[in-house]
């Protein structure tokens, strides 16, 4: 695979982005992670304020937990927050610091799953190897016009071109093809738009030379994943006579582990399984503020209300954004009703 092109085009374009302007194993742990399941521009925003926080591996390794999410805030799926805390305690813990040079090696780690091992050794270590996420994924099946369904088989098949050194030219580094590649599906090569005129790769793609770019890489079967599910949630906000307001933490194995909510309950939903929170019961207070957010799958209508009486069922929290572990919709509850 003539892969110049689209490296060139690469480093023109993206070459100021601030975790590869100043490279390090530990800065490239921290924004792969951050860039799983979050968009180029949010990280950006984000990036170089959390390294200012947490400067070395052995300073994220000794913050806590509710330190390390109080700082994730914005980048959203604090599971990955409480992932890469766990994969700098047990590199400290388990290595001195320093980071095995061998996928099946970071594997072990805790915190570190297949992605990140192959992403630290290919982009952090520029070795032979290929991360392959869901733009690298899209952006093989078009061009080699493969026919698997997304998912394992699509996944294994990727790999094998890769094995079988169909993809990765030698002398060329594995680093900059794999950003590459990334960037190409994260900007020309997107699941619902190819921009094929665009594209660096486009002499040589299968699929546009198919004229039908968007069917690969073939979607499941399965159209359960793509129903549209979502709740009317009604959000209590109440304060005692110190000016804490009253929210819930969440426990493992729940939605938004760690953070704290105000109540929550379920006003109407198209889910009959959803169970993430009680059912409101009794007429409605007014409105105070609505706003519309999204976890997973569903998509919620949130409506703020707020109660007078002193809610003991539930732990008083002092308004701190700094120092309390506030959810993203609550932070923007109390910031819009002016509370923090």
């Amino acid at each position: 695979m003539d892969s110049k092109t689209l490296i060139d085009w690469s480093k023109r374009e993206f070459h100021h982005l601030p975790w590869r302007k100043k490279r390090s194993l530990y800065g490239t742990l921290v924004s792969e992670i951050m860039l799983q399941q979050t968009t180029v521009s949010t990280v950006r925003g984000k990036f170089e304020n959390f390294l200012k926080r947490f400067p070395t591996l052995e300073s994220l390794a000794s913050a806590s937990e509710e330190e390390v999410c109080i700082e994730w805030k914005g980048l959203g799926y604090y599971r990955r927050a409480r992932l890469l805390r766990a994969a700098a305690i047990s590199l400290v813990k388990d290595c001195n610091g320093e980071f095995p040079n061998h996928v099946s090696e970071l594997k072990k780690l805790s915190g570190i799953g297949d992605y990140t091992a192959s992403a630290l050794v290919a982009i952090g270590m520029d070795q032979a190897e290929l991360a392959i996420d869901a733009n690298i994924e899209r952006v093989i099946a078009r061009v080699f016009l493969l026919g698997e369904e997304k998912g394992p088989k699509l996944h294994k098949k990727v790999r094998e071109l890769f094995i079988n050194q169909e993809l990765l030219s030698d002398g060329v580094s594995a680093r900059d093809f794999n950003e590459a590649l990334m960037d190409l599906g994260r900007v020309y090569c997107q699941a619902r738009r190819a921009e094929c005129l665009q594209c660096p790769l486009s002499q040589i793609c299968g699929a546009r030379m198919s004229g039908e770019p968007l069917a690969f890489p073939r979607e499941s079967d399965n159209k359960m994943k793509n129903e549209k599910l979502s709740a009317t949630l009604v959000r209590v906000l109440t304060l005692n006579s110190r000016g804490e307001v009253y929210g819930v933490r969440r426990g493992e194995g729940e939605w938004l582990a760690g953070q704290i909510e105000l109540p929550t309950y379920v006003l109407s939903t198209n889910d009959e399984k959803f169970n993430r929170y009680p059912k409101w019961e009794g007429k409605l207070p007014s409105e105070l503020w609505r706003l519309k957010s999204t976890i997973t799958k569903y998509s919620f209508d949130n409506i703020v209300v707020r109660l007078e009486t002193d809610a003991r069922e539930f732990e008083a929290w002092p308004i701190d954004a700094k120092q309390v572990n506030f959810s993203s919709v609550t932070l923007k509850i109390l910031r819009k009703l002016t509370l923090v």
